[in-house]
C-alpha cells in the first residue's frame, strides 16, 4: 500500500511539474511531448536503416539496366552529397559502372520487381513519421499505395539531379546553396501533403517544409567536410565494412534531424499564433478535450 501511495503521489507530482511548465513554457512543453509521441528516435533509425537496405539493391538495379548517362549523373550526385574522393568514389563508380551484363541476367525483373515493392517500405516508414507528427489516428486514414511509389520515384530523380543542383549547375556554391534549400522546401512540402494523403492542408505543412530544409541543407554542407575524411580514415582501417558503418551512422543522424524538424514544424503549425493564419488543424490535446466537453454529463450545466 506503502509503495501504491508513493507512486500515486509521484505521478500527481509529475503532472503538476508538466501543468506547470505548459503554462510558462508552452510552445516548448508540446515540442517535448510530441516528440515523445512521435518516438523520434525509433522513427529516425528505422527510415535510416530502411533507406540503407533499399539504397544498396536498388545501386544494383541502376547500375545494370539505367543508361550510361544515367549512371554517371549518379555517380557524380553521390559524390557531391557525401564529398566522396579517392577510394570511396572508385568503389562507387566499380558498382555503378559494370563491365559485363552478368549483372542485368543476375538481377532479371523480378528482381528489379522485388526491389521497388520493397522499397515502399521507406515510404511507409516516412508516411507514419508524417501521420504521428500531426497527430493523425490510424483507424480511418487509409492511404492509396500510388502515393508510396510516388514519392519513392520523386525521390530518386531528385537524387540523380543532386549534382548538377548542389553546383548551381556550374556556378558554384553560393548558388547551389540556395538552390538546394529552395528544392529542399518544395519537396519537403509536397512530400507532407502526398504521404498524408490530403489530410492537413497545404499552408499547415509549410512551417515543417522549411524548418526541414534548412536543417538538411545545413547537414548537407556538414556533410562535405567531415564524411570525405571519415569515410577515408574507415576505408583505411576497416576496409568497405567501415565504410558502410559511416554512410549508415551519418544516415541516421539525417534520418533523426528530420524527425525532429518535421515535428517540430507541425507543433508550430499547430501553436494558436500560426493556428488561426494556416488554418491549421487542432492538436489532439484541444481535440481530446473537445471531446470530454461535449460528452454525456460531461458538459456545462
Amino acid at each position: 500500500m506503502a509503495t501504491a501511495g508513493r507512486a500515486h503521489r509521484l505521478i500527481a507530482r509529475a503532472k503538476s511539474v508538466h501543468q506547470r511548465a505548459e503554462s510558462r513554457f508552452p510552445v516548448v512543453t508540446h515540442v517535448a511531448d510530441r516528440m515523445v509521441s512521435v518516438n523520434i528516435f525509433d522513427s529516425g533509425t528505422r527510415i535510416a536503416a530502411q533507406s540503407f537496405l533499399t539504397a544498396v539493391p536498388l545501386l544494383f538495379v541502376v547500375a545494370a539496366y539505367a543508361p550510361a548517362a544515367v549512371r554517371r549523373e549518379l555517380v557524380a550526385s553521390v559524390t557531391a552529397v557525401f564529398g566522396l574522393t579517392g577510394a570511396a568514389r572508385a568503389q562507387l563508380e566499380q558498382v555503378l559502372q559494370p563491365t559485363s551484363d552478368d549483372l542485368k541476367q543476375t538481377t532479371g525483373v523480378v528482381g528489379v520487381l522485388m526491389v521497388l515493392l520493397s522499397a515502399t517500405a521507406v515510404s511507409r516508414a516516412m508516411q507514419r513519421l508524417c501521420k504521428r507528427a500531426w497527430e493523425i489516428p490510424r483507424t480511418g486514414t487509409r492511404i492509396a499505395a500510388w502515393r508510396w511509389l510516388a514519392w519513392l520515384v520523386l525521390w530518386i530523380g531528385v537524387l540523380v539531379l543532386q549534382g548538377p543542383l548542389r553546383d548551381g549547375f556550374g556556378a558554384g556554391a553560393w548558388l547551389g546553396i540556395p538552390l538546394t534549400w529552395v528544392s529542399q522546401v518544395g519537396l519537403w512540402w509536397w512530400t507532407q501533403h502526398l504521404l498524408l494523403g490530403g489530410k492537413v492542408g497545404w499552408k499547415p505543412l509549410l512551417p515543417g517544409a522549411l524548418i526541414t530544409a534548412t536543417v538538411l541543407t545545413t547537414l548537407a554542407v556538414t556533410a562535405r567536410v567531415y564524411m570525405p575524411r571519415a569515410l577515408d580514415r574507415a576505408l583505411a582501417s576497416y576496409g568497405s565494412v567501415g565504410s558502410v558503418f559511416v554512410l549508415l551512422s551519418w544516415l541516421i543522424v539525417v534520418c533523426v534531424a528530420t524527425a525532429v524538424a518535421v515535428s517540430v514544424g507541425a507543433v508550430l503549425a499547430q501553436e494558436p499564433f500560426l493556428a488561426a493564419r494556416l488554418g491549421s488543424p487542432p492538436p489532439l490535446r484541444d481535440r481530446e478535450r473537445a471531446a470530454g466537453e461535449g460528452a454525456p454529463g460531461q458538459g456545462p450545466g
